[in-house]
């Protein structure tokens, strides 16, 4: 709930948002006192939605230009808001050109946060997989999961990172590289900053 006021405050002054939100907050507050409960869900949905992808476009902001080589392409970005669906706030942004790419998605409510922490915070349960090809490192102080898989079209070695946070997932893919290539770009990005954004 502190993120969607914290983000309010930061967003009124985009006159467009600030009239969107006001309306459907009128049209939430007249539907509730007449008792229209649907209608006045739908507004607050709407409203939810709304901030979601506001958040979303902040945090495209704070994610680097570059990522070794491999410049943003904006053309590719991509925020949206998923109120009253299984995920909320979902934001992608890409980099590079065939065949060397990298993608950041970070999505809210993830239905797959609470496997990786499963994984993360039981040993055991990421062991007893015997996976060489995934293992557990730690980026800016967060558990990570590493997964590297061999690209059977180019033969090539891409790498997937995992880095959950609160409800939140962050997931750097990056093809054509290495450990170590993948662990520095996901240092660029702002962990603590985004996680923050994202509660």
């Amino acid at each position: 709930m502190k993120r969607y006021i914290t983000l309010l405050t930061l967003t009124l002054s985009i006159s467009t948002f600030a009239q969107d939100f006001d309306k459907n907050l009128a049209t939430a507050k007249s539907s509730y006192a007449s008792g229209k409960l649907e209608d006045a869900r739908f507004a607050m949905e709407q409203i939810l939605r709304d901030l979601d992808a506001a958040i979303g476009k902040e945090i495209l902001k704070m994610l680097p230009a570059k990522m070794g080589t491999m410049n943003v392409n904006a053309a590719d970005d991509n925020v949206s808001g998923g109120a009253g669906i299984a995920a909320g706030l979902f934001v992608h942004r890409a980099y590079g050109t065939q065949p060397k790419t990298a993608t950041v998605e970070i999505l809210n409510n993830s239905p797959m946060i609470s496997g990786i922490n499963a994984i993360l915070s039981l040993p055991m349960i990421g062991a007893m997989g015997g996976d060489p090809d995934q293992k557990q490192v730690k980026v800016q102080g967060y558990k990570s999961i590493l997964r590297k898989t061999l690209n059977s079209e180019t033969g090539k070695t891409d790498y997937e990172l995992q880095v959950p946070f609160n409800n939140t997932l962050l997931t750097l893919k990056v093809d054509d590289t290495n450990e170590a290539e993948i662990l520095n770009f996901a240092n660029l990005i702002p962990l603590s900053k985004i996680s923050q954004m994202a509660q």
